[in-house]
């Protein structure tokens, strides 16, 4: 089913909470609608399910008006962040309720079951009620018995926030999986970056009732649209205050009698930092000096907090690179940064790498 999102606006008294949100979402795609607490997420996907009304705009499911059709008539899968599943039924009951009451012929119904019970791993379970239980397995039951009925589009309300973290990870794997083999569109509502990221083929980024950018997981974190968007989707370091960079010389017009222009922010990536031991004097218009304040272990790396003395910067070093100690003298190349004004954003490369200079190693 392809989905289509115009002018949506959703008030709930005074309060404003959906403001003119479009967008689309393509067949089969999973789309991940992640965004801030209160940022509108949930609204946005009680509105394409039917539970709650929009005050303006409309949705169309496969270019046909959608907007105030009844629940039972849009033909969605919904899974709850509590499951929601009959606790009085067994897990084959569960599974099976949207076939019975949609009529469907016995046999019918015990096949589907049995196909979506082997497919989530849970064969020889059809007898056990949910109690009985871990709190993944449950999950399971609940994507099936919103499987079962052979949903158009699958709507997914922060499915794994109530599993423990090693479980989720997995379940993350499963679920992409999951959606490849039946090829449903899915809207996945998760406040978690990582689990949108990892599973997502497009990213949806709503905040305060507003959609900040649509794109997939590579552009949004490549090419973000705004400074909040590049500090919600994975780790930056925003510099808000002016201070030169060396090899920017980009950042000096952005500069009035000394000081920074109004509504103006860099952010660097972590991973475009490379830290060294070396001195680096040589690549006068590149090198940055730092003192390592803090060194944190994240087992494939470290996290380096660095102070040069105008701004402080967090890295990342390889576990096979030399480890530094808080108090350890380093050299730092900023390979990119990016700059973000009213009205527009921009990627730059250190002018070292465009210049005739020595590798930096």
């Amino acid at each position: 089913m392809h989905i289509e999102v115009k002018n949506l606006n959703k008030h709930f008294g005074q309060f404003h909470a959906i403001k003119d949100v479009n967008f689309s979402i393509t067949k089969g795609h999973l789309v991940g609608l992640i965004g801030p607490s209160g940022g509108g997420k949930t609204s946005i996907l009680r509105m394409l399910s039917g539970l709650e009304s929009p005050t303006s705009g409309d949705i169309y499911f496969d270019g046909k008006l959608a907007t105030h059709l009844p629940v039972q008539e849009r033909g969605i899968g919904f899974v709850f962040q509590s499951y929601a599943l009959f606790k009085h039924m067994t897990v084959f009951e569960n599974v099976a309720y949207g076939l019975k009451v949609l009529k469907k012929p016995k046999d019918f119904i015990q096949d589907r079951v049995t196909y979506l019970l082997g497919l989530m791993g849970l064969a020889g379970s059809e007898r056990k009620y949910p109690h009985q239980l871990s709190g993944g397995q449950r999950q399971r039951v609940a994507f099936a018995r919103a499987l079962a009925p052979e949903p158009q589009l699958l709507l997914l309300d922060e499915p794994f926030a109530a599993i423990d973290a090693k479980i989720r990870k997995e379940l993350r794997v499963w679920l992409r999986n999951l959606i490849d083999e039946f090829k449903v569109t899915t809207l996945f509502v998760t406040h978690d970056q990582d689990e949108a990221i990892e599973v997502a083929d497009e990213i949806i980024l709503v905040q305060g009732g507003k959609i900040e950018q649509q794109g997939s997981p590579w552009e949004i974190y490549t090419k973000p649209a705004s400074s909040f968007v590049a500090s919600f989707i994975g780790e930056s370091n925003i510099i808000s205050q002016y201070t030169p960079l060396i090899g920017f010389p980009y950042l000096e017009e952005l500069q009035k009698d000394g000081q920074w222009l109004p509504d103006v922010n860099v952010m660097i990536r972590p991973e475009s930092i490379e830290v060294r031991n070396r001195d680096v004097s040589h690549l006068a218009t590149a090198g940055e000096k730092g003192k390592v304040t803090h060194a944190h272990f994240r087992g494939d790396s470290w996290y380096l907090e660095i102070d040069t003395g105008a701004i402080k910067l967090f890295a990342y070093q390889s576990v096979k690179e030399k480890i530094y100690q808080p108090g350890d003298e380093v050299n730092i190349l900023i390979h990119h940064i990016s700059v973000f004004t009213k009205t527009d954003n921009k990627l730059i490369e250190n002018q070292a790498k465009q210049d005739p200079l020595p590798v930096f190693i």
